[in-house]
């Protein structure tokens, strides 16, 4: 059994982990269409919509705040990253209370060898895979229509599922504990779509008062965006990479160690 070092959870067992991962892989073989056609046409809607059609509009203001940068190529790698954390907001909430009250899996799960932590790293294993191919999906009809030139967009793929990982990661150490799903109907209208507007996304954040800008800095979207933005500009700097990989990383590893022990609460008292 994995044993916890100085108070954080350590990761699954691999095997275990894996074999957790497996029952969600057997799981998604009947609906995995359905999303490849989602993952497809959503890059489409939102690079027509807000690349193509608004851009039109915005690259003609060469003195405003994006200079000569052309607005696809901008708002592309924002809405990167932005839909790996949508992509993470729609696997770790009805999914996970699913799991726990309504199909019973992860009371299954608990009562086998596996631990806590195996079931919550096996979890997250799928939400990696998920928004793994939703990322590339995005850059290659992003490539294919114009809005990435740069070969540092293969770096910007899996910051994009990093920064959905910073999402997931504390998001079902929440839905694990919810008893109705009323809740994440709030969370949709009143975190996720505040964030996929006004982190960066779509503008700048420094157009935001100062102190609306400084709440944007303590978002991980911003800084998933900022990154995936800097690497598919060619803009990317050493330090400020290390930064923005190291605040992810922390959202990760704090959400995850929240996790484990929700869990924990949930599943065995």
């Amino acid at each position: 059994m994995t044993t916890p070092t100085l108070g954080v959870p350590a990761l699954g067992d691999p095997h275990r982990s894996l074999a957790a991962l497996e029952y969600w892989l057997r799981a998604y073989r009947r609906t995995w269409r359905a999303s490849a056609a989602t993952a497809f046409v959503m890059p489409l809607v939102f690079l027509g919509a807000f690349g193509l059609g608004l851009g039109s509009l915005v690259d003609g203001n060469t003195a405003g705040p994006l200079g000569e940068v052309e607005y696809l190529a901008f708002v592309a790698p924002g809405i990167l990253a932005a839909s790996a954390m949508q992509s993470a907001f729609g696997e770790c909430t009805w999914p996970i209370l699913s799991s726990r009250k309504w199909t019973g899996h992860y009371h299954a799960q608990a009562g086998s060898p596996l631990t806590i932590p195996d079931i919550v790293t096996g979890h997250l294993l799928f939400v990696a895979i998920r928004l793994l191919l939703g990322a590339v999906a995005f850059a290659v009809i992003g490539t294919l229509a114009g809005a990435f030139s740069s070969a540092w967009l293969i770096l910007a793929v899996p910051v994009a599922v990093l920064t959905g990982l910073a999402h997931a990661a504390p998001l079902i150490a929440f839905s694990i504990t919810r008893e109705n799903d009323s809740d994440f109907s709030v969370l949709m209208r009143f975190v996720m779509t505040p964030l996929f507007l006004f982190a960066g996304t779509f503008f700048p954040v420094s157009q935001f008062p100062q102190g609306v800008e400084i709440l944007a800095w303590l978002t991980p979207l911003w800084h998933g965006t900022q990154l995936c933005r800097e690497l598919a500009l060619q803009e990317a700097g050493l330090i400020a990479s290390l930064g923005h990989l190291a605040y992810l990383v922390l959202w990760c590893t704090g959400g995850y160690a929240l996790a484990v022990r929700s869990y924990r609460k949930m599943l065995l008292s």
